[in-house]
This record gives structure tokens, C-alpha cells and sequence, in this order.
């Protein structure tokens, strides 16, 4: 079950103006929701098609692409169980979540991973949708208390005028925080039943704030207003960067992904439509609408922005939004068309701009699968 989010009603009812939503599903973009069955492949042949591309991808581990790190097959297997076609009983299922059980640790979640704290937040995810009669309990109730520990706080000496409080990262040799894993460690906190106002949650509020291209009370650093677009960064910490680079007057590029998680995040933490980051974000979004880009990096983490972008948009339960052009856009319809007109003939996907490792079919396929799954999850919040 999904956690309750206690501003849910409170956050919609005042509207989504910055998102331009309306009560019809036409999009003047030409694509409309139930309309497009002659030509798009229904939702659930192509998960059909991508499961069989992954089941014999499963190697002698139980997981897949396990050169590289367990949070891949946490998110395969999480991708699997959301898509509504593969039950937890699934041999499949079973045998990778042995893998994943391998790595846990004395003190919690996937300790003995390479990146602890990735992997950890993105397993937990894969637990709590398998967690049948309890089964997982122990397991997602350790795995939220390494996560808590490993946030940086004053428990490391980090106190809140630190660029790193509140952050969380990779674990293992890299632990800097950045926004993307702040973002997969507040979701998985979320998902598996903390509410928004949980201290650790509003910690990683401060950082994420900091990772926003907003001059405001809540971002004191020296690149924040020089951009000033409400769109997000990749980190705050050590001065800050963005895989989009800079611009010449030292400001941080926004790009979409990062965005998108980042407003993703504020809503987790409990933020209403009325607050400043927010609209600054909303905003963001509806100036840089695309499905054919990640906006800010052009092809490159294509498929993570997929599905970052659908997770959010989800949450948001808004069927549409309107571009800074006036086009109303129906983003289910046209991820699925996206997606489908980029799934290959094996039922995968794959980015040939192969950066963040999207390169690998299995990591991209599990992306896609999520992206899929939630244009027609929703999201039962309060």
C-alpha cells in the first residue's frame, strides 16, 4: 500500500493552474488518449513484449547486468511486479530477490552493496510491492533505518548552513549527495508508509531546495539566482553542478530529469501548489515540455527522464498539461506513443546516446517499464 501523503487533497484542491490542466483529454498536439489504438501498440503488448526480452536476461545470480551493481535488478524487478503482468510468486521474481536478500547487511537495507544507499532505495521499492502478508516487513523496516543513517545530518557534522545536509548518495566510495539518489530516497521512504512531515524527510527537503535554480530563502548558494529558471541542478554539494554545465556567468544549467525529481521530492515533503519552489517548477516544466528530449541534455538520460517524468506526473493526477505555447498535451497518450515507436524489434529499449549506463538494455527496458506502468497507475493518496 502506498504511504498517505496527509497535503495530497490540500495540494490539488487549490489547483494546477502552472500545469494548464483542463476537463478534456483532446490535446491540440493532435494525440488523444483512447484514439491512437490503430497506430500505437496497446500498453500491454509492449510490457508483454519487453518481459519476454527479460526473462532469459536473468542470469545465474538471479539478477541482471550483475557485473555492474544490485540496483539494477532491484529496478528490473520492481519495474516487473509494477507492470501488472508478473506476479510475486513468479520464479523470476523469487530467484531475484534471493539475489538481492545477498547483500543485506548487518546494519541494514543492501549494505554490502557497492552503493548502499542507491541500491537500498530502489530495493526497498521492489519489497513493498511484493510485501504479501507482511513477508517484507523486517526487511523494509531495516532498510528505511540504514537509509536514515546514512542521510548526511548532524550525525555526520553537518549542520543545516552545509551545502550537503539533508542529501543522500550513492553510499560505498561515493557518497556526496546529489538530487537523484535525495529523490529515489525520499520516494522509497514515502512508498513504503513514512509520511511527509518525517524529520528525515524534511531534512532532505533543505538539499533538494538548494539543488533548484530559484534565489530564495530556502537556496542561499552563490549560483542560485543566476539562472533563476525553477528548474533543478544535479547537486548543490561542493559548489555545485549540473550535467548540462554552466553558463558563462558561472550559473548551473537546469535540465528536465532533474526536475522533474526534484519536484517530485517537494511534493513528497509535503509542499502546496502556493509555494514559491513549486510554481517556480511548474513553470519549469510547462516552458520545457517534451517527450522527444530530456530537455537541458538533449538524448542523453532519455530513458531515466522518462521515467521520472511519468512518476511525477502521476503523483501530480493531472491528465494533462499545457506548454508555453498554449498546447495542451495528454503526456499519457504521448509517452506511450514515445516509448512505443523507440521499443525494439526484441521488445527492449536501449539509448544509443549511452550516458548514465543507458547503454544497457536491461537497466533502459526496466526504465520503460516504469515509465508504462505509470501512465495507468493512480495513485491513491489523501
Amino acid at each position: 500500500m502506498l504511504a498517505v501523503v496527509t497535503t495530497r487533497r490540500r495540494f490539488l484542491s487549490r489547483g494546477l493552474a502552472g500545469l494548464g490542466v483542463v476537463g478534456s483529454l483532446r490535446s491540440r498536439s493532435g494525440l488523444v488518449w483512447g484514439q491512437t489504438a490503430s497506430t500505437v501498440p496497446s500498453i500491454g503488448s509492449m510490457i508483454d513484449r519487453a518481459i519476454r526480452f527479460l526473462r532469459p536476461r536473468q542470469d545465474a545470480k538471479g539478477g541482471w547486468s550483475t557485473q555492474r551493481e544490485p540496483g539494477i535488478t532491484a529496478l528490473v524487478v520492481t519495474a516487473l511486479l509494477r507492470s501488472g503482468q508478473v506476479p510475486p510468486g513468479d520464479s523470476m521474481v523469487t530467484r531475484a530477490f534471493k539475489y538481492l536478500e545477498d547483500f543485506i547487511g548487518a546494519k541494514g537495507g543492501l549494505s554490502e552493496a557497492p552503493h548502499a544507499n542507491y541500491s537500498t532505495s530502489i530495493a526497498l521499492a521492489a519489497f513493498q510491492q511484493a510485501n504479501v502478508n507482511g513477508r517484507y516487513d523486517r526487511v523494509i523496516k531495516a532498510g528505511q533505518d540504514f537509509l536514515k543513517s546514512m542521510q548526511w545530518d548532524e550525525s555526520e557534522g553537518k549542520t543545516r548552513d552545509d551545502a550537503f545536509y539533508g542529501g543522500a548518495g550513492y553510499g560505498g566510495g561515493n557518497s556526496r549527495p546529489d538530487l537523484s539518489n535525495t529523490a529515489f530516497f525520499m520516494e522509497a521512504l514515502r512508498d513504503t508508509g513514512l509520511p511527509a512531515d518525517d524529520p528525515n524527510l524534511q531534512k532532505a527537503l533543505v538539499f533538494v531546495s538548494r539543488c533548484q535554480n530559484l534565489k530564495s530563502e530556502f537556496n542561499d548558494q552563490a549560483w542560485a539566482g543566476k539562472i533563476n529558471d525553477g528548474g533543478f541542478i544535479y547537486t548543490a554539494a561542493q559548489g555545485g553542478s549540473s550535467m548540462a554545465g554552466k553558463e558563462a556567468n558561472g550559473g548551473l544549467r537546469s535540465y528536465a530529469s532533474m526536475t522533474y525529481a526534484g519536484l517530485k521530492s517537494m511534493i513528497y515533503a509535503g509542499l502546496s501548489r502556493e509555494d514559491p519552489r513549486v510554481k517556480a517548477a511548474l513553470t519549469y516544466i510547462t516552458r520545457h515540455y517534451s517527450l522527444e528530449e530530456n530537455p537541458g541534455l538533449g538524448q542523453q538520460g532519455l530513458y531515466y527522464y522518462y521515467h521520472t517524468f511519468a512518476k511525477t506526473m502521476s503523483v501530480l493526477e493531472t491528465p494533462t498539461i499545457t506548454d508555453a505555447a498554449g498546447v495542451s498535451h495528454d503526456w499519457r497518450a504521448e509517452l506511450v506513443a514515445a516509448l512505443a515507436k523507440r521499443q525494439q524489434a526484441d521488445g527492449s529499449w536501449v539509448n544509443p546516446a549511452d550516458r548514465f549506463m543507458e547503454g544497457d538494455p536491461n537497466l533502459v527496458t526496466a526504465y520503460a517499464l516504469l515509465a508504462l506502468a505509470y501512465t495507468r497507475l493512480q495513485t491513491k493518496r489523501s
